[in-house]
């Protein structure tokens, strides 16, 4: 029976599952030395797999790293502008990794990265419900009525945002801390919700995301996460 060819491609680490997909209907991968063009085809590992020319690494125990990203890092992998990504500033000796969600150009905190392509869509699907919080800073006149109407969802420009929870921690004349816990993190949620409340967003860290923390990890750091907590935290929702 085997499993679908995107899905193996994913498990590799070359790619996430989505981008497989796109890579076999652009006709750039061969099973075989036979184009295949649909997603919907079997493999078992043992054939002869190759994207653009080149054979699939070989499958590696699945890995888990924590990365405090810092501001002025693209999260992907290779950038149309020429600007510095997460992973040309990754040690060299680390596999090939990819990234699990995003962080945008000017938020930092914890990233995570992994050499598994299903781990990473098993982690950021929004039917699994797992949590991000972070830290925000923001500057303007705090309304908590306002904040508060967000908690259950609103849509700003025609798209629909989740609930979310926020919290005051800190505040003054013309800024604030707040602690903000949403549940999918659509692109650029935190900063499109604050500005429909009238804030404008100085600073913003994400400290975690599910069970993992970015705890004491420092800018530029990247920890490996242990496979006995991996197992732990993960073993009941996904094959470690």
């Amino acid at each position: 029976m085997g499993q679908r060819l995107a899905k193996f491609m994913a498990r590799t680490g070359v790619c996430s599952r989505r981008q497989a997909e796109e890579y076999i209907f652009e006709k750039r991968v061969t099973v075989n030395g036979e184009i295949v063009d649909t997603p919907a085809f079997n493999v078992n590992g043992d054939e002869v797999i190759l994207f653009d020319g080149e054979k699939l690494p070989a499958l590696e125990q699945t890995m888990l790293y924590l990365y405090y990203k810092p501001v002025g890092l693209v999260t992907t992998h290779k950038d149309e502008k020429g600007r510095t990504t997460v992973f040309d500033a990754l040690p060299k000796t680390l596999p090939r990794l990819i990234s699990v969600g995003r962080l945008d150009l000017n938020s930092e905190g914890l990233l995570l990265l992994t050499n598994n392509g299903e781990l990473a869509r098993e982690l950021e699907l929004p039917k699994n419900a797992w949590s991000r919080r972070y830290r925000v800073r923001v500057h303007g006149k705090v309304d908590q009525q306002k904040l508060k109407a967000l908690e259950n969802g609103v849509e700003i420009d025609g798209v629909s945002y989740g609930k979310v929870s926020i919290n005051i921690d800190q505040i003054t004349s013309t800024n604030a801390w707040l602690t903000v816990t949403l549940n999918e993190g659509k692109n650029r949620e935190i900063r499109k919700l604050m500005k429909y409340v009238g804030l404008e967003v100085a600073r913003l860290i994400r400290v975690s995301y599910g069970p993992f923390q970015l705890g004491n990890i420092k800018r530029g750091e990247i920890r490996q996460v242990p496979q006995k907590v991996l197992k732990e935290q993960l073993g009941g929702r996904f094959e470690i």
